[in-house]
């Protein structure tokens, strides 16, 4: 009996040492992650009303990102509140067909999550809570049933684009209720929200100032929406984490002594999104700063902000997953550089890259020096599945 206890303890040790891959508060560690966007169809699908050709294209890239040590995938699938999956509350999106509103014939979630389980990677959901257009004001251009279109007090325009208030309960209630049918219905490993909060630099009323009582209430709602959405999942003891990728820098040394020794874009005021908050009172299991410049620039120098996150994670369970901007050549010829400054930080826990359309096309040899430096982790493999089933 004492022989076949040692060999199970064995083959335990022996498996956990090859999975290359540790969860924490339900989030991975090594982890390897690519932002597929889909709004404006930027690298997913580039066809319309073609269903063989969308899923031909999506193994293909699925694939590729496999050779390269991708092992989580974050696809955008609630781009301007509608969906590429099948839904009661929001309609299928356009970039399925061209046409908001129409069946595409399959369901995309569906498919794109069984194909990324069955090579062993992570499905995160990307939703976008707010946006509701990217351009234009006229609700009668939104499907019929579109909920901004059905009720357009629950939204807000700003330089020529809809968004949904956050400052409405039936906002809340259908972020919540999107984040909920989800979660329910389809084996998503994670639910991710990117930096689109407020509209960027909404005005405040005349006389208020960035720290005043209106800014304050809009940082409040936005945190409400947040702890909801927290909650639910939570409550659904499912395996599923909450994830929230804000832009890199949330106050400046300038503006707080707490913030970041940096002079660029404040996300604190700039959308209201007060993500020390969220960290501090864990309701979310991962944060992915968008720390998109280069090592050695003046007003956001790389190590300095990963330095500043590692900080704000340490001594909570939120994972550290920082967000890599490959769209600019800077960036994407410095990647491996970039990789050994995150070694040197025990709080980063993995790296997602900003997109897949460059990534794959080896933008200034970023793929190149992602697939070597995989290639050399000898504890790097694929990760078993850790969301749902």
């Amino acid at each position: 009996m004492n022989r076949k206890i040692s060999i199970l303890v064995l083959v335990i040790i022996m498996f956990s040492s090859l999975s290359g891959l540790n969860f924490a508060a339900n989030a991975p560690e090594n982890l390897n992650g690519v932002w597929i966007a889909t709004v404006f169809n930027i690298d997913y699908p580039s066809t319309k009303n073609n269903i063989e050709a969308q899923k031909k294209e999506f193994i293909d890239k699925l694939e590729k990102l496999q050779s390269a040590g991708i092992n989580t995938v974050v696809v955008q699938v609630r781009p301007k509140g509608d969906a590429l999956y099948l839904s009661n509350i929001n309609p299928w999106s356009d970039v399925l067909t061209g046409t908001q509103g129409k069946d595409p014939g399959y369901n995309p979630m569906t498919f794109m999550i069984k194909e990324s389980h069955d090579r062993g990677m992570l499905f995160y959901a990307w939703l976008n809570p707010y946006r509701v257009t990217t351009k234009g004001t006229d609700v009668t251009k939104l499907s019929k049933n579109h909920p901004a279109r059905i009720n357009p007090a629950l939204t807000i325009s700003h330089k020529d684009a809809l968004y949904y208030n956050p400052e409405k309960e039936g906002v809340k209630n259908h972020i919540v209720a999107t984040v909920k049918e989800i979660i329910e219905l389809y084996p998503v490993d994670g639910i991710v929200f990117d930096d689109y909060f407020y509209p960027s630099k909404y005005p405040l009323p005349e006389g208020e100032s960035r720290d005043g009582a209106v800014a304050s209430m809009r940082r409040k709602h936005v945190n409400d929406m947040v702890y909801r959405v927290s909650k639910v999942i939570k409550d659904s003891e499912k395996n599923i984490v909450f994830g929230i990728s804000p832009s890199g820098i949330w106050k400046n040394k300038k503006s707080d002594p707490t913030g970041s020794d940096t002079a660029g874009y404040e996300s604190y005021y700039g959308v209201y999104a007060d993500t020390r908050t969220w960290i501090k009172n864990e309701w979310i299991d991962f944060v992915s700063p968008q720390i998109y410049w280069q090592t050695g620039f003046k007003v956001a120098d790389y190590e300095t902000l990963v330095k500043w996150w590692s900080n704000e994670v340490k001594g909570t369970s939120v994972n550290l997953y920082v967000s890599h901007c490959l769209y600019r050549d800077v960036v994407a010829q410095e990647i491996d550089k970039q990789l050994k400054i995150n070694e040197k930080y025990e709080e980063v826990s993995g790296s997602i890259y900003y997109n897949m359309s460059n990534l794959l096309s080896d933008r200034k040899g970023c793929l190149s020096a992602l697939k070597h430096i995989n290639e050399m982790k000898s504890q790097y493999s694929r990760p078993s599945l850790g969301g749902a089933q």
